[in-house]
């Protein structure tokens, strides 16, 4: 097996472009995750307040919060990108680490 790829020149620069626009679009959605953290609005009963912390901790502030999962996305993304700019040739080096990664996510919780 070959341990090297090569990519043309414009198909690098396109995915480079795609991985660069939907890292916007996660980095755009991980401002607004930010947000997730404080629920508010939920009255002053302790169940109330029980539930809002509930939706807070949900949103931002452990490993497993809206905020965290799209940050943990980023992260690959962010990895898979570089690996393309570099002309691919760290692309094999570094595919199973970011399919890892990714399917470490668990999206379920």
């Amino acid at each position: 097996m070959n341990d090297f790829v090569r990519l043309e020149p414009h198909v690098i620069d396109e995915i480079v472009s795609i991985c660069d626009t939907t890292l916007g679009k996660l980095k755009d959605a991980q401002q607004l995750a930010s947000r997730l953290g404080s629920a508010d609005g939920f009255g002053e009963f302790h169940s109330a307040q029980q539930l809002a912390a509930g939706f807070s901790r949900k949103g931002a502030g452990t490993p497993e919060s809206a905020y965290e999962r799209v940050a943990q996305f980023i992260e690959a993304l962010e990895q898979l990108r570089d690996a393309f700019a570099s002309g691919g040739e760290a692309f094999l080096g570094t595919e199973f680490d970011w399919v890892r990664q990714l399917q470490s996510i668990d999206v379920d919780t």
